[in-house]
């Protein structure tokens, strides 16, 4: 979840930030001289900024990851826990037909594991000291291969795709939305209000923050191929000895939220989980090797 936590959190902060610039540079204007909207203007200016937003986001996660959780890219291996690291992700890159991924550790004692980057040649795999700890050789081993098969699927690529939709309505409903806030509440009658302006930076947080359901979503839907990739990489006995692991240590249904390679979100925060629960996960791979 950390991925896709970072994506989304850079995702909103870019699309704020470009939003400012662009009232500052006078382009978020789109009265027509009666005082209503260019429709088709504010579409084609929230899709160039949406997409564009999510496309900067995206190149922006490597650098985000490595700096928010403190992880170190391991370019000497310093001991035979990291050259493990190492030769297992080499061999799983290249056996997913990808390039050999940067492969960094950070200190956190909860077992953690996430890929992100631009690029499915040049991404990143980060493991926490915890995962480390608390999981056997095999079950690290799997956890690697779930990380790497997101890279080979394309999943950042994809979301990032998504997410640029999303951008793009969120920025033209909470504009459109503003203006009439502008008109009615604030009765504004020429040009922008000051109302304008601080309607759509809010409307732009809430809705942004509630059409991230969309991609937590479809990240559930991305984690059962993920998990697939995983057992076909390491092994599905590995695979679900990994996700019965964290089952037993944390519980069947409900995981902290600091889980964030496997972790879920209960109650409420269901629609804004990225991560199925680990039983439904666990179901599936088992029914998947009783159908070979």
């Amino acid at each position: 979840m950390k991925r896709i936590a970072l994506f989304l959190a850079t995702n909103i902060a870019v699309i704020l930030v470009l939003s400012v610039v662009a009232r500052l540079l006078g382009v978020d204007r789109f009265l027509e001289a009666d005082g209503s909207l260019n429709l088709n203007q504010l579409l084609v200016f929230c899709a160039i900024f949406g997409m564009g937003g999510s496309f900067i986001s995206l190149l922006m996660s490597k650098w985000i990851a490595l700096r928010s959780t403190g992880a170190q890219v391991i370019k000497e291996p310093r001991n035979s826990m990291e050259m493990w690291l190492l030769n297992t992700v080499r061999r799983q890159a290249q056996a997913a037909g990808i390039g050999m991924p940067d492969v960094a550790v950070y200190d956190a004692p909860e077992p953690n594991a996430f890929a992100t980057g631009a690029n499915k040649n040049k991404a990143l795999v980060a493991v926490s000291t915890g995962l480390m700890r608390h999981m056997n050789q095999d079950e690290v081993e799997a956890v690697l291969a779930h990380e790497v098969s997101h890279v080979a699927n394309g999943d950042m690529i994809t979301l990032t795709l998504i997410q640029g939709v999303v951008n793009t309505f969120v920025m033209f409903l909470s504009r459109v939305i503003g203006h009439v806030l502008d008109r009615a509440v604030f009765k504004t009658e020429r040009g922008y209000g000051p109302g304008y302006f601080i309607s759509v930076l809010v409307l732009q947080v809430v809705f942004g923050i509630l059409a991230s359901t969309i991609v937590a979503w479809f990240s559930r839907q991305r984690e059962f191929r993920a998990d697939a990739g995983g057992a076909h990489l390491a092994g599905r006995r590995k695979m679900i000895a990994a996700l019965e692991k964290l089952k037993s240590a944390h519980g069947a249904s409900t995981l902290p939220e600091q889980m964030s390679a496997f972790g879920i979100s209960s109650g409420a925060r269901k629609w804004f989980a990225t991560h199925p629960p680990l039983d439904v996960r666990i179901a599936a791979l088992q029914r998947a090797n009783t159908a070979v």
